[in-house]
C-alpha cells in the first residue's frame, strides 16, 4: 500500500500508567467521577462540563464538556461511559467531538504499595492524511503534554495521603 492510503487509515494508539500511592477505593471514586476531569486537565485548555447527570459512573452516561486545546478555539465534547466495571477499569467514547474516532480506557489495579493507574488511548483525527500530518506535528504532542500534567496533578494530590 501507498504510504498515503496507510496514514489515512491508521488508528494511533498512547499508553500511559502510573503507581498512585491511595487505596483502590479512593483511586477508583477520584478517577472513575467525571467532576474531578476539570483538576487533572490543564488550565490553559479551560475544560468545563456543560452537561451531566451528576451520578456515580455507568455504562451509558453521557457527558459533555467543552475545551480550548489551542488559539482559545472553543471545541465541543460528547462522551459515552461504554464499559465500567467498578475498581477494575471504565471505558470512555466519543460520541461527537474533533476527533473521528476516540476510545479511551482506563484500567486499576491494586498493588504494592498502591494504585497501577493504566490508560490506553486509541484515536485517529479525521481529514485523512492532512488529519495525520495534523496529528503528528500538533495533537500527539498535545495530548503528551495533558497526560504529563494529568500525572504531575495526581502526584500533588494523592502525594501527602
Amino acid at each position: 500500500m501507498k504510504l498515503f492510503q496507510l496514514l489515512k487509515m491508521k488508528v494511533n494508539t498512547l499508553k500511559y500508567s502510573q503507581i498512585l500511592p491511595i487505596s483502590l477505593d479512593r483511586a477508583w471514586n477520584f478517577l472513575s467521577s467525571p467532576k474531578n476531569l476539570k483538576l487533572i486537565t490543564p488550565k490553559s485548555m479551560n475544560f468545563n462540563i456543560t452537561d451531566w447527570d451528576n451520578r456515580d459512573s455507568y455504562p451509558g452516561q453521557i457527558i459533555q464538556y467543552t475545551v480550548e486545546p489551542i488559539f482559545g478555539i472553543k471545541l465541543k465534547w460528547v462522551t459515552e461511559i461504554t464499559h465500567l466495571e467498578k475498581n477494575k477499569y471504565f471505558v470512555d467514547e466519543q460520541r461527537f467531538g474533533p476527533y473521528s474516532f476516540w476510545h479511551h480506557k482506563h484500567f486499576l489495579k491494586e498493588v504494592e504499595g498502591g494504585v497501577l493507574m493504566e490508560d490506553i488511548i486509541h484515536y485517529k483525527l479525521p481529514y485523512g492524511f492532512f488529519g495525520e500530518l495534523i496529528n503528528i506535528f500538533f495533537v500527539r504532542k498535545k495530548l503528551k503534554e495533558i497526560f504529563s500534567y494529568r500525572k504531575n496533578e495526581l502526584i500533588k494530590i494523592f502525594q501527602n495521603t
